[in-house]
């Protein structure tokens, strides 16, 4: 069995292949964290291969799969088939396309996740949901945010699970790094992930107790395009 794949502060990891597929490079990391027989063929090649593009190496995979994903969450069948408000995938990957990805295979069988729009909410609003992203992510389970400026969000990173030192770790797309933000960050605009400091969106696993007794999510046939 291939052994997990993770990602700590510091570390680097596979940047987004083109400027509109910081959702898709997110949505790739997060099948990696949560499949290992996955990140094993993005990594090395090996493991089955059905349904998965051809690329000679690493960097190629990741690239390859990274536009799988992104025509699936912009396309008007997202994965498993389910019906999906298209997008221009000239404008990036939509939270909702997101959503069905993630709940497709890029986190753990069972698991669903919700939307939730933070740019109008308070300082106080803004506090609160950070508290509840680390308790939602301290099982292990991937979650995006949205962070842009004033006007549009404009960027998407991928949080990983908390260490329990009350900061959130987040995988950085552009950079192909993974950095660490806090309470303060969040709260006050102040995340400085990309260039981007406002938190727009979450797309975060809902809370609710997934039934586990499948294991992982889709396998490598059923991630293929849709």
């Amino acid at each position: 069995m291939s052994p997990p794949y993770r990602l700590h502060t510091g570390d680097a990891a596979p940047a987004q292949q083109s400027q509109v597929t910081c959702g898709a490079a997110c949505l790739t990391i997060a099948r990696m964290l949560v499949d290992p027989a996955f990140a094993a063929w993005i990594l090395t090649g090996d493991g089955p291969r059905a349904g998965l593009p051809n690329a000679a190496d690493a960097g190629a995979r990741f690239a390859a799969y990274e536009r799988v994903v992104h025509r699936r969450t912009n396309s008007l069948y997202a994965g498993g088939g389910r019906l999906n408000l298209p997008w221009p995938r000239r404008l990036g990957t939509p939270p909702w396309g997101a959503k069905k990805e993630l709940e497709f295979g890029a986190s753990r069988r069972g698991t669903r996740y919700d939307v939730e729009v933070l740019r109008s909410d308070s300082t106080r609003a803004l506090d609160a949901h950070y508290g509840r992203l680390l308790r939602l992510v301290a099982d292990g389970e991937p979650a995006l945010i949205y962070v842009g400026d004033s006007v549009l969000p404009r960027h998407v990173c991928l949080i990983l699970p908390d260490r329990g030192d009350g900061n959130l770790e987040v995988y950085e797309p552009t950079a192909g790094h993974v950095f660490e933000f806090g309470r303060t960050a969040f709260v006050g605009s102040g995340l400085g992930l990309g260039g981007w400091n406002i938190p727009w969106f979450t797309v975060q696993p809902s809370g609710l107790i997934p039934a586990r007794e499948f294991g992982f999510a889709p396998g490598f046939a059923d991630a293929s395009p849709a």
